[in-house]
């Protein structure tokens, strides 16, 4: 065991930015490190012995915001013999060297390839007195084969697929998470059966672009397929998946998310612009009318779908025709929620060298606009369910004013939060349950659920939040697909131990 001092473990604290993946990723560092027998330290404790920073590069203050905090903490190792820094994720894939030339008091840069390196690289940096820096270019054992520490006793992730093979001109993640690869459908299913065993009641399946899964061993519609044998596993009463891409998706993955009853009615599908010749330059081979009718054909399927998006406002060259055709296209696909982003230049992307790069005042008015439509949508979109019955899964953290105001939060099954009333249950319902309410209220962002929950369903998830537990996989099976019609996989052993 590695330890601070005679008898003492030392601790850890994992700080995350980015997307679900970088959170996926930071569950690996946290299993990793307490099977090399680290401690997680507590929120309050600003003394941990070792931090990890899982990054992201996909916003332009990313590197700001790192070597911000990163300056945060050099008084704070100064003051304390034996605490290390660790950098990991997008970041570090991109800066490599960098970070320990800008910030040489972080003992160990490692990149999106080898995160199942870190313990050893902590080790052999205070063996060295010096720091390690670690990147590799391609990815030599798939992440979940690692341990897994999970955040969440009622919903987890699951890779099914690594990296991504599009050329979009913005985006500079394939070259940070390297190409496409794929899991067996065997591997995933054995980490679902073993997260819904441990008690889990909702799975998100995670990849860069999760419906071209498939196309390392060649099957296009391997996807829809690995959504239907989510449906026949006991126990798993929610499966979603992010994100997709609009020029992969097919007609069967509709059927399945119609057909699969586990399978929820909600769909993440980036739009990033609803100009053609704005997507033509983005290398997204996709226009807005094949995209608006993938949306129909979801909602032909699933009248009730809670469609999401992200849009991108900005991108160089876009006209002030260009951003109206956008805003048609929201003001056409009603969605429930959109991520909204202000363009932003990345070094190392075709985009950022650009012709047509635009003042900044131009950016944040269309972005304000932008915002403004999306928000009379999403409302109008919301205020339809008042009345309406919902089942929420109930969450950790979603509500901040829910301690103010009496209430608790969740998610129901199209995705949308709903701040509930909790009435002569109060104390009774613990995260993880379900719970049966009516809309009251219907804002942009939230529903409100203010008379008394007509159902409560107790869950195993409730119940390990209750006794402070969290489900640990360890990891599932092992290495890369080959190429080919994917092998038997064994069945899995045993389900998640909680600790």
């Amino acid at each position: 065991m590695t330890t601070a001092a005679a008898g003492s473990p030392r601790t850890y604290q994992v700080r995350t930015y980015g997307c679900q993946m970088n959170v996926h990723d930071s569950e690996r560092i946290s299993g990793l490190l307490e099977d090399a027998g680290y401690v997680r330290a507590a929120e309050a404790d600003d003394q941990p012995d070792v931090v990890v920073f899982n990054t992201c590069a996909v916003r332009e203050n990313a590197d700001n915001r790192l070597y911000g905090n990163l300056g945060h903490l050099r008084p704070v190792k100064a003051k304390h013999p034996g605490m290390q820094i660790a950098v990991g994720g997008c970041l570090a894939q991109k800066d490599r060297g960098d970070i320990v030339r800008k910030a040489p008091w972080v003992d160990v840069v490692f990149g999106t390839h080898n995160i199942g390196a870190l313990p050893a690289l902590l080790d052999r940096a205070r063996h060295n007195a010096a720091a390690e820096v670690e990147i590799l270019e391609s990815l030599e054992v798939f992440p979940s084969t690692l341990p897994t520490r999970r955040e969440s006793t009622y919903a987890g992730w699951v890779s099914i697929s690594v990296g991504c093979n599009n050329t979009c001109t913005f985006c500079i993640v394939p070259s940070l998470r390297g190409k496409e690869k794929d899991r067996r459908p065997g591997d995933v299913l054995a980490e679902v059966r073993a997260l819904a065993d441990a008690g889990v009641l909702e799975v998100t399946l995670l990849g860069q672009n999760v419906n071209s899964y498939g196309v390392e061993f060649g099957d296009r519609y391997a996807f829809g397929k690995l959504l239907r044998a989510c449906g026949d596993i006991d126990g798993l009463e929610r499966v979603r998946f992010t994100s997709p891409h609009p020029k992969d998706f097919t007609d069967d993955v509709i059927a399945a998310m119609a057909e699969t009853p586990n399978v929820c009615h909600s769909l993440h599908m980036p739009l990033q612009s609803g100009s053609d010749d704005v997507l033509r330059a983005m290398r997204r081979s996709y226009r807005s009318e094949r995209y608006l009718g993938i949306i129909s054909k979801v909602r032909a399927a699933m009248p009730d779908a809670a469609i999401t998006t992200d849009i991108i406002v900005g991108f160089p060259g876009e006209t002030e025709a260009d951003f109206a055709r956008t805003l048609d296209v929201v003001r056409e696909a009603r969605f429930s929620s959109a991520f909204t982003f202000q363009y932003s230049k990345r070094p190392g992307t075709p985009a950022a060298a650009m012709d047509g790069q635009l003042p900044k005042q131009v950016v944040q008015e269309r972005y304000e606009r932008l915002i403004a439509c999306v928000e009379e949508i999403t409302w109008a979109e919301n205020k339809k369910l008042v009345g309406e019955t919902v089942e929420v899964l109930v969450a950790v953290g979603e509500g901040r004013k829910d301690e103010r105001t009496g209430r608790m939060s969740g998610r129901a099954r199209d995705g949308r939060l709903v701040h509930f009333a909790t009435g002569e249950l109060a104390g009774q319902i613990r995260p993880g349950d379900i719970v049966h309410t009516v809309v009251t209220y219907a804002a942009p962002h939230h529903l409100n659920a203010d008379g008394a929950p007509l159902a409560h369903r107790r869950t195993r998830a409730g119940d390990a939040a209750e006794a402070g537990q969290v489900p640990r996989t360890p990891g599932v099976l092992l290495g890369l697909p080959t190429i080919g019609a994917p092998a038997p996989s064994p069945a899995p052993t045993g389900g998640c131990a909680a600790h």
